[in-house]
């Protein structure tokens, strides 16, 4: 058995590195110089730097467990209760209770609402746990939050912020199920599940570089600049790079996929199924303030401008003054040039912390196709396809989850678990 693995980020990683454990030699193929794929490390001025803002969850386990098993001496994680502070207006601390109770008594204590929009996202919660979560049909999370009588007060404070930040996609058009997956895995199962976990490395040290390491100890082939072009079939299965491979996993973007699927007639409803896609981009501003500039906590919330999400990376990158601010899925800002945009940013952070000094400097990063568009009723494909021993990971194939970390890390292990039932 002879596997070849296309793509280098989270979701191929993930794939080699449980093959590996499981004594399967794969080679892996990484276009880049870097591995990580869409959640990777950037070097600015010999700062490291990440190509966007993440933020995990307890519920994450595949990833959890994966990053420990590749390096389990290494401090990778800043692990807090769940807590969600947005500058002036909702605050919400859950107790260290047993779920779903600390997520009831997270809503009932919450600043920021009155006690009818409590009542009513208690309730909302309540009735969807006692349907398992479960729709009877796909809609967006919209329509599900009208037809549950949540204000679009309560929508704005709470719901909206939450859908944006797990799926990158607005609730207007975003899959209530895979929204109603999320609440369920985060709130409604274990303690712990509701943590949020912040990386302290980048991202490519985070995984990809450690499982990159753990595959070539256990005599796998890990190769980084080396871009796919094309994919041939071959009688035994599969040409890459002039090797031969029985069993091949493309572990790359969904926009990357459909050109090395291109001539492979199997996977024509595959290409079909993908070029449906929508994308969404995700902006990563990056402040560099003096020193002795930090936030209250790790992530702070932003409302009523175009930031979101703030975070303080002295707290968990030992970078000091480091504001990293999150601007999710489409929107206007999208049009502002990037030095525009970080003044703006500056000038809401300003707005919602104080006075602040003048940023040293900043970075914009924007990934303008960061993840799909998480839309009602989207078909995504499986991860076995009709081309025997021709398999796809990556966070856009079929999953309870959007696209996440885990999303990625989950469709890599399927993948292999898929070819080690060969064996």
């Amino acid at each position: 058995m002879h596997v070849a693995i296309i793509g280098g980020g989270y979701a191929g990683m993930a794939a080699a590195v449980t093959l590996a454990q499981h004594g399967i030699k794969a080679a892996l193929f990484e276009a880049s110089q870097t591995l990580g794929g869409r959640a990777r490390r950037v070097i600015l001025n010999d700062i490291c730097l990440d190509n966007g803002q993440h933020l995990l969850l307890g519920a994450y386990s595949e990833t959890l467990r994966l990053v420990k098993l590749v390096a389990p001496a290494d401090a990778a994680w800043l692990r807090r209760p769940l807590q969600l502070h947005t500058l002036g207006g909702l605050r919400l601390s859950a107790p260290y209770l047993p779920a779903p109770l600390n997520t009831l008594l997270a809503l009932l204590g919450a600043r920021g609402m009155s006690a009818g929009e409590r009542f009513r996202a208690i309730r909302f919660m309540l009735v969807q746990r006692r349907a398992h979560f479960k729709l009877r049909q796909d809609m967006p999370v919209a329509q599900l939050l009208a037809h549950h009588a949540q204000t679009a007060a309560l929508v704005d404070k709470l719901w909206a912020p939450l859908c944006i930040a797990a799926l990158n996609t607005p609730i207007a058009t975003a899959s209530a199920q895979v929204f109603l997956n999320v609440l369920r895995d985060s709130l409604a199962r274990r303690r712990s599940d509701s943590d949020l976990v912040f990386p302290v490395r980048d991202l490519s040290a985070l995984f990809p570089q450690p499982a990159a390491d753990f595959v070539r100890t256990h005599g796998g082939a890990v190769t980084t600049g080396k871009t796919v072009e094309a994919i041939t079939q071959t009688a035994a299965g599969f040409s890459v790079h002039g090797g031969n491979y029985t069993h091949l996993i493309c572990a790359v973007a969904p926009y990357q996929a459909t050109r090395l699927l291109a001539g492979l007639d199997e996977l024509n409803q595959v290409r079909t199924l993908i070029n449906a896609f929508h994308y969404q981009p995700i902006a990563t501003v990056y402040l560099q303030y003096p020193a002795q500039v930090m936030l209250a906590k790790p992530m702070l919330g932003l409302a009523g401008g175009l930031a979101q999400w703030v975070f303080d990376r002295g707290i968990t990158h030992h970078q000091h003054g480091l504001l990293a601010v999150v601007i999710s899925a489409e929107g206007h800002h999208r049009k502002l040039a990037a030095a525009v945009l970080a003044q703006q940013v500056d000038a809401e952070l300003r707005s919602a912390l104080g006075a602040l000094p003048a940023p040293h400097w900043h970075k914009v990063i924007v990934e303008k196709r960061a993840t799909y568009s998480c839309d009602a009723g989207l078909q995504r494909p499986a991860q076995a396809t009709a081309l025997k021993n021709f398999y796809l990971a990556g966070d856009y194939t079929a999953s309870d989850y959007p696209a996440t970390l885990e999303a990625a890390t989950q469709s890599g292990v399927k993948c292999a678990q898929l070819i080690l039932e060969q064996t």
